[in-house]
C-alpha cells in the first residue's frame, strides 16, 4: 500500500468527452468474436457477484511483486483459501519490489512474462502496446460483469477513457475505488502547536505561519523535515504542493497539465502554478524552515530528525504514522502528540486530488490463446472485482482472520494484527496469512477500503470525502509513431525539469532565471512535446465526438 500515488489528478476540463464502454466491447471486436475453443474450466452461468469456481482445476502464472514489509511465503492461507474457493491455483513468479518495474519490462519484451501481471501504474502499459505483448483487455469486458457493473454503477467510464490508446482501445485493467481515497498529507507535533497556542493549519499560508513560530521557539530546530526522496527529490513533498496548485508533480508527475480556459494541454513545468510551488517551498528553505536534506535524506534519516526533536512535520499516511512515527517517538519522546492532518488547502481551494482508478493488471497477449482464457478472466473478475473477492483479498476468512456484525463491520480476530489495529495480536494479517497484499487488495466500495481505517483515520478521510474531487482530464491517446517521438522528448524534459526545480528550491539558481529556464525547456523541445499531446486530443474528440 506503500507509495500509492495520485497519477491521474486532474484540472477540471469543461464538456469532458466520454464513451460509453458497451461499443468498446462490442461483438464487432475482432478478436473477441470467438471464443469456442478458450472455454475449459469457464463457468457458463457466471455473473454479477457470483462466486466464481472454474469447473475444473486451473494453474495460472503470476508476476509477483514480493514486497519486503511481507514477503511472499508458500504456506499462506491465501494461496490454499482461493484455490479452494475459485478451485484456481496461482504460480507466482517473485520479482523484488525494488526491481518489480524493471523485471515486468525484461520478462514482457523477452515473451517471458506470466499470463497475469498486475502492480502496473497507468502509464506504464503504453510501452508495450505496439509490440502487440499485451492483449486490448476492452475486448474483453463482457466476460468480467463485476468490472461492468462496477464501471456503470459507480459512473467510471471518463476515468476509463483516459487509459484508451489511439485504437480507442485500453490495455490495463485497473482497481476502481467507489470514491476517491487521499492517503498522503502531512503529520505535525500537536503538541508542539498546543505549547505555542497555535491551531492546526488548514492551508499552506497557516503553515508557514506555524513553521515560523516552531523556529523562533527551537532555533536549532529545521521543522519541517520530509522524507520519499526518491526516485525523485522531494516526490512526495511536491505531490502535495504541487496538488494544492491543482497539478500532478511529485510522484504525481504528468508533464501535460489541462488548461480549462485555454481549453488546451499546456507543459506542466513551464505553468505559472509550477513556479508558485518552487516559490512557495523555496522561501521554506530560505528561512530554514524546510530542512534542505528533504530532498536527498533516507527515510530513515527524516524519522530520526523527528524523533529526536530535530523536526515537528513530516510527510504521511496512516501506516507511517502508526507503524514509524509513533513508536519512535514512544521510545525518544513519551510525551510527544503526533497527527495526520488534512491536505492543506492551497490556490485550488478545498479539493480532493486523488484518482478513483488504482494500479491494475495487465494480461500477456499470450493468454488469448489459452484453451482456459474465458475462465481466467472470470477468475480475475472475481479476485479483483466482486464484492466477495474484494473482501476475501483484504480481510481474509470470516472466523479465521475476522468477524463481521450484522451492520457490516469487520473486525480483526483478538490474535491478529493488522496497521497497530491488534498490537498485542501474535499473528499479523500480512505477513503470516497474506491478506490486504498490495497485490490482490485495493479498490472497492468506500466501506470496504475504509474498513481498516481506525476513528482517527475515519476522521480525515470524512474531510477529504467533503471536498470536490477534480474532474478527469480529456483523453489524448497517441499513435505509435507519436508515442515513440514524445519518450524521445519527455526524459530529457523531465530530468531538466527535476534538476532545475531542486536548485530553485535550494537558492542554487535565483527565481529571477524562471524565463530563462522556461526557455531552456522550450529548447529542449517541450512545446514540440505539448503540440502533440493537443494534436492527439483534437483527434480523439473528432474522431469520438
Amino acid at each position: 500500500m506503500f507509495h500509492r500515488t495520485w497519477r491521474r489528478v486532474a484540472i477540471a476540463a469543461a464538456g469532458l468527452l466520454t464513451l460509453t464502454l458497451v461499443g468498446a466491447c462490442s461483438d464487432d471486436a475482432p478478436d473477441a468474436k470467438d471464443l469456442d475453443g478458450n472455454r475449459a474450466g469457464a463457468m457458463a452461468d457466471y455473473g454479477i457477484d457470483k462466486q466464481f469456481k472454474a469447473t475444473e482445476p486451473l494453474s495460472f502464472p503470476i508476476l509477483y511483486n514480493n514486497h519486503p514489509n511481507y514477503p511472499l511465503k508458500d504456506d499462506w492461507l491465501f494461496w490454499s483459501e482461493l484455490t479452494k474457493r475459485t478451485n484456481v491455483k496461482l504460480a507466482p513468479v517473485a520479482v523484488p519490489l525494488s526491481d518489480y518495474e524493471q523485471k515486468r519490462s525484461l520478462l514482457i519484451g523477452a515473451g517471458d512474462a506470466p499470463l497475469i501481471i498486475p502492480k502496473t501504474y497507468h502509464p506504464s502499459e503504453n510501452a508495450f502496446v505496439s509490440s502487440g505483448a499485451i492483449l486490448p483487455v476492452s475486448d474483453y469486458l463482457d466476460l468480467m460483469p463485476n468490472l461492468k457493473d462496477k464501471i456503470a454503477k459507480w459512473n467510471l467510464q471518463p476515468e476509463f477513457d483516459t487509459l484508451r490508446q489511439s485504437d480507442g482501445k485500453f490495455y490495463l485493467l485497473p482497481g476502481l475505488h467507489e470514491k476517491p481515497w487521499a492517503e498522503y498529507s502531512i503529520a505535525v507535533r500537536t503538541d508542539i502547536l498546543q505549547q505555542l497556542n497555535l491551531p492546526i493549519p488548514k492551508t499552506w499560508d497557516e503553515l508557514y505561519t506555524v513553521l515560523k513560530a516552531m523556529k523562533a521557539r527551537y532555533p536549532d530546530s529545521y521543522p519541517y523535515s520530509d522524507r520519499w526522496s526518491k526516485p525523485n527529490p522531494g516526490g512526495e513533498l511536491l505531490s502535495i504542493v504541487g496538488a494544492a496548485h491543482g497539478l500532478r508533480t511529485g510522484w504525481s508527475w504528468n508533464p501535460a497539465t489541462w488548461d480549462p480556459a485555454a481549453k488546451k494541454f499546456v507543459y506542466t513545468g513551464a505553468t505559472e502554478q509550477y513556479k508558485q510551488v518552487i516559490v512557495y517551498l523555496n522561501k521554506l528553505v530560505a528561512e530554514k524552515l524546510l530542512d534542505p536534506e528533504s530532498f536527498t535524506q533516507t527515510d530513515e534519516q527524516a524519522r530520526q530528525k523527528l524523533a529526536n526533536g530535530k523536526s515537528f512535520v513530516i510527510g504521511s499516511n496512516a501506516q507511517t504514522l502508526v507503524n514509524d512515527y509513533r513508536p519512535d517517538l514512544a521510545k525518544t519522546l513519551p510525551n510527544a502528540k503526533l497527527t495526520k492532518i488534512p491536505m492543506l488547502v492551497g490556490p485550488a481551494g478545498e479539493i480532493n486530488p486523488a484518482s478513483r482508478l488504482e494500479n491494475g493488471v495487465m494480461i500477456s497477449k499470450k493468454a488469448r490463446d489459452s484453451k482456459n482464457f474465458v475462465a481466467m478472466m472470470q477468475f480475475i473478475d472475481w479476485l479483483y472485482y466482486s464484492d466477495a473477492g474484494q473482501e476475501f483479498a483484504k480481510w481474509g476468512v470470516e472466523g479465521t482472520t475476522y468477524s463481521k456484525d450484522a451492520a457490516g463491520k469487520y473486525t480483526l480476530n483478538p490474535d491478529v494484527d493488522m496497521i497497530g489495529l491488534n498490537p498485542k495480536g501474535s499473528k499479523h494479517l500480512q505477513k503470516d496469512f497474506g491478506f490486504g497484499n498490495g497485490v490482490f487488495a485495493y479498490g472497492g466500495k468506500l466501506d470496504l477500503v475504509q474498513s481498516f481505517f481506525s476513528p482517527e483515520e475515519m476522521e480525515f478521510q470524512k474531510v477529504m470525502n467533503a471536498r470536490t474531487p477534480l474532474p478527469v482530464d480529456p483523453p489524448a491517446p497517441l499513435t505509435d509513431e507519436e508515442r515513440e517521438q514524445a519518450s524521445l522528448w519527455e526524459t530529457p524534459l523531465k530530468d531538466h525539469v527535476v534538476q532545475n526545480t531542486l536548485k530553485f528550491i535550494l537558492g542554487q539558481r535565483p527565481l529571477t532565471e524562471w524565463d530563462a529556464y522556461v526557455g531552456e525547456l522550450k529548447a529542449k523541445n517541450a512545446d514540440q512535446y505539448i503540440g502533440l499531446v493537443n494534436k492527439a486530443h483534437e483527434r480523439f474528440e473528432k474522431d469520438n465526438g
